[in-house]
């Protein structure tokens, strides 16, 4: 009998002081295809962590990308922190230009700050 293969790292979603997870209420958003695409990529991470391109991208200490190629040739991103070797997913967004936006990073290194504390 195989043994099933096992998380190297679990994701979470990251909650706000007053208990909201707001990855998951960015991902209640999206169209069934796209939130089966993104789950499919969070989960390659929790089996295959560390992961490098072109699935994972590191943006900042302790900070990276999951890249996700979603419908109507649109990329979703969901920035995540390894806190105590759990994955805390921070943000999520749809990526509209070549550079990340300032405030998305932002906020996500705010909550990744928030984290780590």
């Amino acid at each position: 009998m195989e043994d099933k293969p096992k998380k190297i790292i679990q994701a979470v979603f990251f909650k706000t002081e007053i208990g909201n997870e707001p990855v998951r209420d960015w991902l209640k958003d999206q169209k069934k295809e796209d939130k089966s695409a993104i789950g499919k990529d969070i989960k390659e991470v929790e089996f295959g962590w560390p992961k490098g391109k072109p699935l994972v991208t590191k943006m900042d200490k302790d900070l990276w990308e999951v890249r996700s190629d979603i419908s109507d040739s649109r990329i979703a991103r969901v920035l995540f922190t390894v806190y105590q070797e759990v994955m805390v997913l921070l943000h999520g967004f749809i990526k509209k230009s070549q550079k990340t936006p300032k405030p998305d990073l932002d906020l996500a290194k705010n909550r990744r700050d928030d984290v780590h504390r």
